[in-house]
């Protein structure tokens, strides 16, 4: 929607505005004892005014302080109505999106004595959800805006709706949380990152707020909330003593009492907890974490309050420790890597006995292997076979295809996920009581329709280590999908979110590095080797010192990053006279290995 106004009195920007200061939307927690839903906790006020525009400012350096005071939200981004006609205040609607851009251009069109029109040219970067989601982007912006004076100063008197900020402006303003949600075994918490922009003596009651409202949509389906309603507040959040000042800040702890939760099984308790205290305490909200349900302790064991490592069984990071070493594809064996230089050795049963496998994992008990062989058939037969078989036993074919994906594995070691042929997702699913294996397909019918934009062929895809998420390769570009199951007891891959948008060669491999952290390769020397967030929200070039490009294959855990270039595989080390990090070649390998990991 766009707008045009005509000039105002300036009375009525400063009614307006003083409307604004006094809107009773943007209330604290109630004063009184009476139960509120967590999904309705607000953000307060500041105190203190957003600074006044600078007077005679020039109408193209005010439209780039605009986009700079767009950067604050605070009570409906009252920083930037300050730069507009009082019309303009009054009607511009900042609810309907917030882009974030990079090098915004101001473009004049025409200019008179009292009258100016502008065009801002940008490259989109991101889209921030009324929730706080973060998706990439890198569609090009370009807004008209109409400028008009008032009382000789410049002031915006045309702009579309939506919130357009510059992303150095963004990254001073907002900061990445992470909620925590548990998984559908419970067995687990889940990261779910938001960006939002918040004082810190309000952040412990907004990252409530924002548990209670739940996860993104498209994670709905697939994790379990224990702050959802009927939970609630029974009173205002304080400090671990009681004291209502400064709650959050530095030390003192926090105190909660969740009306409702007493009805809670014990076990659902403690994942209310670990969604709470995993929470605040990544938001650097300090403990101890006092839980109380209906006035009573959450848990009599932690009735003084709860520490992260009370509920650390729980953290993703738990679940994501490598378990069983390092293993490597060498001479188309499975073979032990163990630490320390120590002798490398073909791993017992059929997985190291072989010298045709291409590629290989481990489920993460390191029990199992599934492996893809060179079946060595000549055409028209497929060349390529899933193996799946135990650690030190044998192994059966369970699928065949001209390509076939690097297999992974899901946490509990239930089911082998591969991509044949580019365009079939295919789980192995492994019943651990009778030794037989069943091929599952994969839905994927979300991911390749027409409104989608990923194309096939998929060429590697990768499950998260919860279970909830998978990391694919489609067409050279990265995208993060929601795993659900299916009424038929199935699943089906959904929402696909491009991370990595800034890159400028074709991604040949990706892997898990932690619960929200995505490692990739690429092709050339430019970046071969980066990390991005799971919402595509930042990436980081890792260095490339000691790599031989091309880079061929990464494989990481949330301690190890490993990468096989074309000599050889090697570690990301960190450089222990405190300089750069390098990558250390992992002697004993050569130049055809590959690492593998659990997953």
């Amino acid at each position: 929607m766009r707008m045009r106004v005509g000039s105002a009195k300036v009375q009525l920007l400063l009614a307006f505005l003083a409307t604004l200061a006094l809107v009773p939307g943007c209330a604290s927690l109630p004063e009184s004892s009476a139960p509120q839903a967590i999904g309705t906790i607000n953000r307060e006020p500041t105190s203190e005014g957003p600074p006044a525009p600078t007077q005679g400012r020039e109408p193209d350096l005010l439209l780039r302080d605009f986009m700079q005071a767009t950067a604050d939200p605070t009570n409906r981004h009252l920083a930037a109505r300050q730069y507009m006609t009082p019309a303009a205040a009054a009607q511009w609607d900042d609810t309907t999106g917030t882009t974030i851009v990079e090098k915004p251009d101001t473009l004049r069109e025409s200019r008179t004595g009292d009258k100016a029109t502008y065009r801002i040219r940008a490259r989109r970067v991101g889209e921030l959800s009324p929730d706080g989601a973060y998706q990439a982007t890198v569609e090009p912006l370009e807004n008209k805006i109409e400028m008009t004076k008032v009382n000789g100063e410049w002031r915006i008197d045309e702009l579309p709706d939506g919130v357009v900020i510059d992303n150095t402006a963004f990254g001073k303003s907002y900061r990445r949380y992470v909620l925590y949600f548990a998984d559908p075994t419970g067995s687990t918490v889940v990261p779910d990152l938001r960006w939002i922009s918040v004082p810190k003596v309000q952040l412990t009651q907004r990252l409530l707020s924002m548990l209670g409202a739940g996860t993104q949509p498209a994670l709905a389906p697939v994790l379990r909330n224990e702050l959802a309603a009927p939970i609630s507040l029974r009173s205002p959040v304080t400090k671990a003593n009681g004291e209502t000042d400064e709650v959050g800040v530095g030390l003192g702890g926090v105190k909660i009492d969740f009306a409702g939760a007493s009805a809670l099984t014990p076990h659902e308790r403690e994942l209310l907890a670990a969604q709470v205290v995993l929470t605040l305490a990544g938001a650097d909200v300090l403990g101890p974490y006092v839980l109380l349900a209906d006035g009573k302790p959450l848990d009599d064991r932690f009735a003084n309050g709860w520490s992260v490592a009370d509920v650390q069984q729980y953290s993703p990071a738990t679940s994501g420790r490598n378990q069983v070493g390092l293993h490597a594809l060498r001479g188309g064996a499975l073979v032990r890597v163990p630490e320390n230089n120590g002798v490398i050795t073909p791993v017992p049963g059929y997985f190291g006995a072989v010298n045709n496998l291409l590629s290989a994992a481990m489920s993460p008990d390191g029990q199992l292997v599934a492996g893809v062989a060179d079946a060595g058939r000549p055409a028209p037969d497929p060349p390529r076979t899933l193996m799946i078989g135990t650690y030190g036993g044998n192994a059966f074919p369970v699928a065949a295809g001209g390509t076939i994906t690097r297999p992974s594995w899901n946490v509990d070691g239930t089911a082998a996920w591969a991509v044949i042929d580019g365009d079939r997702v295919i789980r192995a699913v492994n019943d651990r009581a009778t030794g037989t294996v069943s091929v599952q397909d994969v839905d994927i019918s979300a991911l390749t329709s027409s409104s989608s934009a990923l194309r096939t062929p998929i060429t590697e895809l990768r499950v998260s280590r919860s279970g909830v998420r998978a990391a694919l390769i489609a067409d050279g570009k990265v995208y993060v999908v929601v795993v659900a199951p299916t009424p038929d007891g199935r699943f089906a891959l959904s929402s696909p979110l491009p991370v990595g948008l800034g890159a400028t060669s074709a991604a040949v491999s990706v892997s898990w590095f932690g619960s929200d952290t995505l490692l990739i390769a690429r092709e050339g020397n430019v970046d071969p080797v980066s990390t991005v967030s799971l919402d595509g929200s930042g990436s980081t070039t890792q260095t490339s010192r000691n790599l031989t490009v091309p880079v061929r294959q990464v494989s990481a855990s949330p301690e190890h990053q490993y990468v096989a270039d074309s000599r050889a595989v090697l570690e990301l080390t960190s450089n222990p006279d405190g300089g750069e990090p390098y990558w250390r070649e992992v002697p004993g390998l050569g130049a055809n290995a590959v690492p593998v990991l659990p997953g």
